[in-house]
C-alpha cells in the first residue's frame, strides 16, 4: 500500500468539518515564531532571510506531516509510534516535552500580556508579570471547562482574522513610499555573528517539531467526535501547515516594508517587541488600528498560550500512560497535566520574568538542535513496508534530514569554538 490510502470522496462541508487540528498546529506556530522572529527577521535584515524561511518550512514539512498521517493511517497517535521504536525514544521526548512545555507557556503568556499592556494604559496598573498569571490561569479555566471542542473552535477565527489583518497592512505598505534612513546600512546576515539569531528563528519555524506529535493528539481527539477521512485529515493539515508558511513571509514583509531601514532600532526582547510590532500596523493602516490590531494580535497569542497549554499536556499525559502501560488515559489525569503545566508557566515567569526572553531564545536554539533526532523518528515511522512513501516525498524527506542535521552540526561546532 502506497502513502496515497484510499477513501471515499466527501463533500465541502464535510471537509470543512474536519478541519482543527491542522488549524490548531497553525495556531500553536504563530507565536513566537512568526509575530517575533519573522517579523524581526524582516526588521533587522529585510528580504535577506527569505530563501532561510522558505527553505526551513519546505524541509521540515514532511516530518510535520508525518505526524498526522501515521495518525490517518493508523488510527493511534505518534507517540505511541515512539513507543514501539524504544522506551528510550520516549523518554527522550518526554523530558524534551516537559522543558518545552514549561517555557513556552511562560513565553507565549508574556507575549499575550505585553500586548494587553500595550492596549491598557499601564496594564490595569498590573505588572506583565501579574498580567500573565492571571491569563494562564483564565486558560487553565477555559480548558477544564470547555476542552478540546471550545478550542477547535476558537483557532479558527483567530487565525482567519489575524491573517486578513496582516495581508491588509502588508499589501498597504506596498503602496505607501518610504525612504530609509539616510545614514543607514543594511547589516548582514551571512556571517558567524548571526548565526544563533538564524537557528534560533528556524528552531520555532513555523513550529517546534514536538508539535508534530502534538498535531498526532489532536487528530487523534478529532476522529473521536468527527468523520475524518485519510484525504481530509491531510488537507486539513497542508491547510494549517501552507497557510502558516505563507503567514510566516507575511511577517517578514511586514518587518521588511515598514521598520527596515527606519532608522529606529529593533528591540530583542520579545515581550518589549510588542509595541513595536503594534506601530507596524497603525503605520500601514492608520493610526485607528492600533486597538484593533492590538485586539487580533492579543487574540492570538492567548489562543496560542491555550493550544500551548492543551497541546503540551496531551503529549505528556499520553507519554506518561505508555511509559508506565496503563491502558487508557482519563481526562482526569488530562486535567492535572493541564494544572501542571498552568503552574509551571507561572513559577517561571515570577521568579525569571527578566530572563524569559533569553530563556526563550534558548528554548528556539535547543528545539532545532532536536529536530534532525526526531525528523528521522517520524520519517522511519510512516516509510515501512506497509506505507511506503511516494518518491517526491521519500526524497524530500532525504534531503530535510541532510538540511537540518547539517545546520545542527555546524552551529555546535561553532559553539564549541573550533570556527569564528
Amino acid at each position: 500500500m502506497t502513502e496515497n490510502t484510499k477513501a471515499g470522496s466527501t463533500t465541502w462541508k464535510e471537509k470543512f468539518r474536519a478541519f482543527g487540528p491542522g488549524i490548531l498546529m497553525a495556531s500553536a506556530a504563530v507565536g513566537g515564531s512568526h509575530i517575533v522572529s519573522s517579523t524581526q527577521a524582516g526588521a533587522i535584515y529585510g528580504w535577506q532571510l527569505a530563501i532561510i524561511v522558505l527553505l526551513v518550512n519546505l524541509f521540515k514539512y514532511p516530518f510535520f506531516r508525518f505526524g498526522s498521517q501515521y495518525t490517518l493511517q493508523h488510527n493511534r497517535s505518534i507517540i505511541e509510534g515512539y513507543k514501539d521504536k524504544g522506551s528510550l525514544y520516549l523518554w527522550a521526548f518526554f523530558i524534551m516535552n516537559i522543558f518545552s512545555a514549561v517555557v513556552n507557556t511562560a513565553a507565549v503568556g508574556i507575549l499575550a500580556a505585553a500586548i494587553l499592556y500595550n492596549i491598557f494604559p499601564n496594564g490595569f496598573g498590573l505588572s506583565i508579570s501579574q498580567l500573565t498569571t492571571i491569563l494562564i490561569v483564565v486558560t487553565w479555566a477555559m480548558l477544564l471547562i470547555g476542552g478540546y471542542q471550545f478550542l477547535d473552535g476558537l483557532s479558527k477565527f483567530v487565525m482567519i482574522s489575524l491573517t486578513l489583518a496582516t495581508t491588509l497592512a502588508v499589501v498597504i505598505a506596498v503602496f505607501k513610499h518610504r525612504e530609509l534612513s539616510p545614514d543607514f546600512k543594511a547589516p548582514s546576515p551571512w556571517q558567524l555573528s548571526a548565526l544563533p539569531f538564524i537557528i534560533a528563528l528556524m528552531g520555532w519555524m513555523p513550529a517546534p517539531i514536538e508539535i508534530s506529535a502534538i498535531n498526532s493528539m489532536w487528530t487523534v481527539e478529532k476522529r473521536r467526535t468527527t468523520k475524518v477521512t485519510y484525504k481530509d485529515g491531510l488537507l486539513d493539515f497542508n491547510v494549517g501547515y501552507i497557510g502558516t508558511a505563507i503567514l510566516a513571509f507575511i511577517f517578514l514583509a511586514l518587518g521588511a516594508m515598514i521598520q527596515f531601514g527606519s532608522g529606529e532600532a529593533v528591540k530583542s526582547a520579545s515581550a518589549a517587541y510588542i509595541a513595536q510590532f503594534i506601530n507596524m500596523y497603525a503605520y500601514a493602516i492608520g493610526d485607528w488600528s492600533r486597538l484593533l490590531i492590538a485586539f487580533i494580535a492579543f487574540l492570538c497569542i492567548f489562543g496560542t498560550t491555550i493550544t500551548v497549554i492543551d497541546g503540551y499536556s496531551r503529549a505528556n499525559n499520553e507519554s506518561l500512560r505508555l511509559l508506565f502501560h496503563k491502558k487508557e488515559a482519563s481526562q482526569k489525569h488530562l486535567n492535572i497535566w493541564i494544572t501542571l503545566t498552568s503552574i509551571a508557566g507561572i513559577l517561571i515567569v515570577l521568579l525569571f520574568a527578566g530572563d524569559v526572553a533569553t530563556l526563550m531564545r534558548f528554548a528556539m536554539i535547543a528545539s532545532f538542535l532536536t529536530t534532525p533526532i526526531y525528523a528521522y523518528l517520524n520519517f522511519t515511522l510512516v516509510n515501512d513496508k506497509e506505507h511506503q512513501l511516494s518518491p517526491w516525498l521519500y526524497w524530500l524527506s532525504i534531503s530535510g534530514i541532510i538540511y537540518l542535521a547539517g545546520f545542527a552540526l555546524f552551529f555546535l561546532v561553532y559553539q564549541l569554538g573550533f570556527i569564528s
